[in-house]
């Protein structure tokens, strides 16, 4: 491929992942051509974008991106795979794919998170943790906890109270008919 080709390519690999923080990396090679487009079908349904592209010209497009550590220590081509809403989704949606083994050479290599390097073990590990949604109702359930045991503790003497006042009233109006 000469200078030229490759610099056009690498521009567009740069355009396509501008904006892209968090990737995981697939090695897909070898897979028959209806199992590829199943795979890339799958992600698309899920809004998962995915990539093809040979490790040095994805690492020359992403130079001084945060992308950049995910392609040290790679070789060949590889599936670079974005999207979803955070990276604990895209993690969990992508080891469920390597598991299911539908997709026989679907192999994780790893990925980036935050700028770091993460290896296809730590991603497997990531994907047990609390995606976004799951950590907001976990925030919000031990938010509502304390209230709820507040309004139960204000409730509880304050019925009692009510309901005092309420035989008081009871034992003076039969008192007043009698």
């Amino acid at each position: 491929m000469s200078k030229l080709v490759k610099g056009l390519v690498s521009n567009d690999v740069m355009r396509r992942l501008s904006g892209v923080q968090d990737a995981v990396l697939a090695d897909v090679v070898g897979m028959p051509s209806d199992a590829t487009y199943a795979l890339r079908k799958a992600l698309r349904d899920k809004g998962i974008q995915v990539m093809v592209v040979k490790r040095t010209l994805a690492a020359r497009a992403t130079e001084g991106t945060s992308l950049r550590p995910a392609f040290d220590d790679m070789s060949g081509s590889l599936a670079v795979i974005w999207g979803c809403e955070d990276f604990v989704s895209l993690a969990k949606a992508m080891t469920s794919i390597e598991a299911s083994g539908k997709f026989a050479k679907f192999e994780l290599k790893g990925g980036v998170m935050d700028g770091e390097r993460v290896s296809a073990a730590k991603l497997k590990d990531i994907s047990k943790w609390p995606n976004r949604r799951e950590q907001i109702s976990l925030l919000v359930g031990q938010i509502l906890g304390p209230g709820r045991k507040l309004a139960g503790q204000v409730k509880g003497p304050g019925g009692k109270l009510a309901s005092q006042i309420k035989k008081i009233s009871e034992k003076d109006e039969s008192a007043a008919e009698a």
